[in-house]
């Protein structure tokens, strides 16, 4: 890995998601009605580090949860016999609310897709916009994000990797790996 782009950093990453909080604020004049939902793993850390940005700048932390999308993918039989579900964890009611849905890499948009279905089991937002840290492109569903940390046309043999402190116990980073570093 040590010959491996950086592309972001820690302080990178950081910028990145205070930016993203400013964003959605403005974009929703403010915080009424709105809730974070991270997508499990990476999403749902990121999702908690903007609602900490969210809490500066607003001096109020805004509804957060956690969505575990595993029994919702459309590769289910091909990723593992006895694939692990974890803990969805939504304790408050999103029907009517604008839904701020967060991941961490978006690239072909069948996790967004299985994520919105698992969102509407949970009720009937209002709206739902989406987060990421960021953007490789290659779609194969026609999703796009309302807020994009960074930008990073790969191609799509290249794998980005988004490290975080929590889930990784490693420094903020994110590096593309190809096919051969992967």
């Amino acid at each position: 890995m040590a010959n491996t782009p950086k592309i972001m950093d820690k302080e990178g990453v950081q910028r990145a998601l205070m930016r993203i909080a400013h964003e959605i604020l403005e974009k929703n004049r403010g915080s009424r009605d709105l809730c974070l939902v991270g997508i499990r793993t990476r999403g749902a850390v990121l999702a908690e580090r903007i609602n900490a940005c969210i809490q500066q700048i607003e001096g109020k932390s805004l509804p957060f949860g956690v969505l575990d999308i595993t029994l919702y993918r459309d590769d289910l039989t091909t990723i593992d016999a006895q694939p692990v579900v974890r803990e969805t964890r939504i304790p408050f009611d999103i029907t009517g609310k604008r839904v701020i849905l967060v991941d961490d890499v978006l690239f072909t948009g069948r996790t967004i897709r299985s994520a919105l279905d698992a969102l509407i089991d949970f009720g009937r937002p209002a709206n739902i916009q989406l987060a990421v840290l960021i953007d490789r492109g290659h779609r194969e569903i026609p999703i796009r994000a309302d807020y994009v940390g960074k930008n990073i046309p790969t191609s799509v043999d290249q794998n980005v990797q988004v490290i975080l402190e929590e889930s990784d116990k490693q420094d903020d980073q994110v590096i593309i790996q190809t096919g051969d570093d992967a």
